[in-house]
């Protein structure tokens, strides 16, 4: 084959399956949506919901604003529809306030504790009651400093709309749906744990739908479902209009591979009940940020997510098999969407057989080549094995010469140069994925294979791609991952496009037709596999502006785009051998490459975007801190005030040093090594996320709030064996860290917190998350812990930190200011904390 012919086929041929993905991602949300009736779901309804709710401002636990405001409306909203629902249903309401305690391994570890938080709880069901109830939950909650549209309002709207549309229906439900306002997601998860324990409706469920947002608008994604009960996933499969749906995003998400958990995690573990968790992921770039607004979700996204939701609903609240659900309890479930048009699901076991058969054929395929003729077997096989070995090298070397240049970059400070310009990434990194591979191949063609037949090595390389193919289906089946379902798309298909022009392999000097028959073969799974890789760098990209710091995510990004690079060539390989020569492919490749390269290291592609319409900004946490250290004795001995600065991501303040010159690196914060968490006012335990050496710690005024913490010492027991039990109380704001060191020779037993049994972060000190609603009794808690006859230094460290998030506490002149100057392409957030460590 020429390279003028070879080479521009294949490149059209993958930019129109590309383009194909992007249309099936865009599809549904192009289409206007119907008017809606008075049975169906109104979006122009929803959407007055959401401007009302964001329209409170943010709504951070603890806050009028969440305790009082937007309670208040959503009980306004909820008696409005009470009115003018009909007969055949009853509508409950509860306001619950819970307290409770538990530990999650979440973030490394740490336990939490909340006190009179909120939960608005409504309960429809037929007017003859209900045994059993389907949950659906959202949080009105919002993280500080935002309007929280799409995390989480947007999905506490749609699910008031859902109420709405369902109370006017004369056809009774024959289960309870019990609509879950929860108002403490954001604090990790308590509100749901408040109520799965706690609350008397919560006996009753069977099943849940979990509403929430890793991104702002779009199509709602199912990322999760079960744990087992492949019940749920038929029931989505039947009854969601608009399917969105992966299990390979199931596996990435369970996998802990995104910093992120939802109320998901807590109906699963502490409730038992089995659920499916949806989340909006497009444009995450400006999720948990100012810019995370009502007007930027669109209304053609509400409703698609109203039709999904309402219908699976009234699916399940309709359904025989939730009353009985735990008689379908067994069996995981292999699901992916269509391109968005239907979503093919089947049993795991199922999906097990069908990979094992698939490998079964092509190995049997293999191994009847290697055989043909009988007398050249074992020179068949060491051929096959070869290129075997030398595809599996070439990947290695291309995946090392990416994180090379991938790690090159970073060092230079030029980290994220494609967060606003995704294009460069695919430039920079995939370029020279591709041209790697392609050398590695001309050079085995040009020396190792130099006189061999052309025809020949492209045969025997996509047979190498078919076995390797083959061996990672049967490994990830062996495994038990679903998502080897992809792996069998790679080997049926390309198996069954060689058997049907195997003829053609054979001929010397191959025509266009054989290209165009192989490439229509092998539609099927390249155009799937682009359209899965657009939904995962939808969803990862955004996330590496706020990974932290001790990744570098240029090098995360390259190695997706290398893995996807060796996905999408592994059956393409072979037309290096075909070809007569691939050197234009290769200049022009690396010409792509070099260029990109020299305006990547100049500076050209500034990462973070202030763009009105697509803002991608950078972002930076400040605190104003003041800090004081005790001594056994109680003294202070050292006390410091300064505004602690994190940069959310891998470049630090480098970009922002010329903006403020003060915020520099001669300012950098050390560790202090006696402290648990080095001193440092953490609000989660996120300290792994990020190195001490990109840590700022600016000179301020000491803080001093109007309601400072009061922490007390209340009692000290001995206790048997050694062990020792401290009790204390504590009263401050709405958010509250506690950090637990026990001192040489010590160890910390038990505690009056959530099971009883403490669990160590990562470091192994020990963090404790608080946080109460708008009033709560001083906090009571007790440690115990096993200690030596002689503790002369004390057993145990433990500092309080606490944080003002609103009111007239949030924010000190000083911080005002400083946050001012911050460029238009940052979203700094800021507030007040005090930090104080105690020796017992």
């Amino acid at each position: 084959l020429p390279e003028a012919r070879g080479a521009p086929l294949v490149l059209l041929y993958l930019l129109g399956l590309r383009a194909l993905a992007q249309v099936s991602h865009r599809q549904l949300l192009s289409r206007s949506p119907v008017a809606a009736g008075p049975r169906d779901f109104s979006a122009a309804r929803a959407r007055g919901y959401l401007e009302n709710i964001t329209a409170i401002g943010p709504r951070t636990v603890g806050s009028p604003e969440n305790e009082v405001l937007a309670v208040n409306y959503l009980l306004e909203q909820i008696r409005g529809i009470e009115k003018e629902s009909t007969d055949a249903h009853k509508i409950s309401v509860d306001i619950q306030r819970p307290t409770g305690s538990f530990s999650i391994d979440f973030l490394g570890g740490f336990t939490s504790y909340y006190a009179n938080i909120t939960n608005v709880v409504v309960k429809l069901e037929p007017r003859n009651g209900a045994e059993h109830a389907v949950l659906s939950n959202c949080h009105f909650d919002s993280v500080p400093n935002t309007p929280g549209a799409s995390d989480d309002a947007v999905s506490c709207a749609v699910m008031l709309e859902i109420l709405n549309t369902l109370s006017k229906s004369s056809e009774s439900l024959q289960h309870a749906v019990i609509f879950l306002f929860n108002g403490a997601e954001e604090n990790i998860l308590q509100a749901s744990h408040g109520f799965i324990t706690q609350h008397e409706w919560a006996k009753s469920i069977r099943a849940f739908i979990n509403l929430e947002a890793a991104g702002v608008g779009g199509k709602e994604l199912v990322f999760q479902t079960g744990p087992e009960n492949p019940w749920l996933v038929q029931a989505y499969v039947v009854a969601a209009k608009h399917p969105f749906a992966s299990v390979v995003a199931q596996e990435i998400f369970q996998s802990g591979i995104i910093p992120a958990d939802t109320d998901f995690r807590i109906y699963r573990d502490f409730g038992n009940v089995p659920g499916i968790d949806l989340a909006f992921i497009e444009n995450g770039y400006i999720y948990h940020t100012e810019y995370d607004t009502s007007d930027r979700i669109l209304t053609d996204s509400i409703q698609r997510a109203g039709d999904n939701i309402l219908a699976v609903l009234k699916y399940l609240a309709t359904s025989e098999k939730l009353a009985k659900s735990f008689e379908y309890r067994h069996g995981n479930v292999v699901f992916f969407d269509i391109l968005g048009l239907f979503v093919l699901a089947y049993p795991a076991r199922v999906g097990t057989i069908m990979n094992y058969i698939t490998a079964a054929i092509a190995f049997f395929y293999l191994s009847k080549k290697v055989l043909q003729p009988k007398p050249r077997a074992v020179h068949n096989l060491k051929k096959l094995l070869t290129a075997f070995s030398l595809t599996l090298m070439s990947w290695m070397c291309t995946l090392v010469a990416v994180l090379m240049v991938a790690m090159f970059v970073s060092i230079i400070g030029r980290a994220l140069s494609w967060y606003t310009h995704f294009y460069v990434s695919v430039s920079l990194y995939g370029t020279a994925a591709a041209a790697k591979l392609i050398l590695v191949h001309m050079l085995a063609k040009k020396f190792f294979y130099k006189n061999v037949n052309e025809q020949y090595l492209g045969d025997v390389f996509f047979d190498a791609s078919l076995m390797i193919w083959s061996i990672a289906l049967a490994v990830m089946t062996q495994m038990g991952l679903c998502s080897a379902f992809l792996c069998t798309l790679w080997v049926a298909f390309p198996l069954l496009t060689k058997l049907m022009i195997h003829k053609e392999f054979s001929q010397k000097g191959a025509t266009i037709k054989f290209i165009l028959m192989y490439m229509l073969g092998l539609f099927v799974p390249y155009l799937y596999m682009l359209y899965l890789s657009w939904t995962v760098f939808e969803m990862f990209t955004p996330v590496m502006g706020r990974s932290g710091s001790e990744i570098p995510p240029d090098m995360v990004l390259a190695g997706f785009i290398v893995i996807f690079t060796m996905i999408l060539s592994s059956y393409f390989i072979n037309f290096i051998y075909l070809v007569k020569s691939t050197k234009t492919t290769l200049v022009t490749l690396t010409t792509v490459f070099v260029v990109t390269l020299i305006l990547v290291c100049s500076g050209i592609f500034f990462p973070y975007s202030s763009d009105a319409a697509n803002p991608k900004p950078k972002r930076v946490f400040l605190q104003h801190t003041s800090r004081r250290f005790h001594d056994l004795d109680g003294n202070v001995v050292k006390s410091d005030s300064g505004i602690w600065i994190n940069g959310f991501d891998y470049n630090g303040i480098s970009h922002i040093t010329p903006h403020i010159p003060e915020i520099n690196d001669t300012i950098r914060t050390p560790c202090e090594e006696q402290a648990p968490f080095c001193g440092l006012p953490w609000i989660l335990p996120v300290h792994f996320m990020f190195r001490f050496v990109k840590n700022w710690y600016l000179p301020a005024p000491e803080i001093l709030p109007r309601s400072p913490i009061q922490f007390k010492l209340l009692s000290k027991e001995l206790m048997p064996w050694n062990s020792v039990r401290l009790s204390f109380e504590v009263s401050g704001p709405s958010h509250m860290s506690l950090y637990v060191r026990p001192r040489a020779g010590s160890a910390l037993s038990r505690w009056s917190l959530g099971d009883g049994m403490p669990v160590a972060s990562l470091g192994g000190d020990y963090f404790v998350f608080y946080s109460h609603g708008l009033h709560a009794a001083p906090w009571r808690f007790w440690v115990e812990l096993t200690a030596p006859e002689k503790h002369s230094d004390g057993i145990v460290s433990l500092a309080i930190a606490a944080h003002y998030f609103f009111g007239e506490d949030q924010k000190s002149a000083q911080l005002y200011a400083l946050l001012e100057r911050f460029p238009s392409w940052t979203f700094s957030s800021g507030w007040s904390c005090t930090y104080d460590l105690f020796v017992f």
